[in-house]
C-alpha cells in the first residue's frame, strides 16, 4: 500500500504540473498571433481541451492517492 501511495503521489505531481504547462502555454499562445485568425482560435481551443482533462486526469490521481494513504 505505501508503493502505491507513493506511485499515486508521483502521478499527481507529474499531471499537476502537465496541467500548469498547458495552462501557460495557453496564456502565451493567446498573447500572440492576429487577434481574428481562425487558426489561433482551434490551438486555443485544442489547448482547452488538454488542459481540462489533465485537471480530471489530476483530480482522479489525488483521489486514488488518497484511498490509497491509509
Amino acid at each position: 500500500m505505501i508503493l502505491a501511495n507513493k506511485i499515486f503521489f508521483v502521478l499527481v505531481i507529474v499531471s499537476g504540473l502537465s496541467t500548469l504547462g498547458v495552462l501557460f502555454a495557453g496564456l502565451v499562445s493567446m498573447a500572440r498571433g492576429p487577434t481574428n485568425s481562425l487558426e489561433r482560435a482551434r490551438g486555443s481551443n485544442k489547448l482547452m481541451w488538454w488542459r481540462v482533462r489533465l485537471q480530471l486526469l489530476t483530480l482522479v490521481f489525488i483521489l486514488l492517492w488518497w484511498m490509497t494513504k491509509g
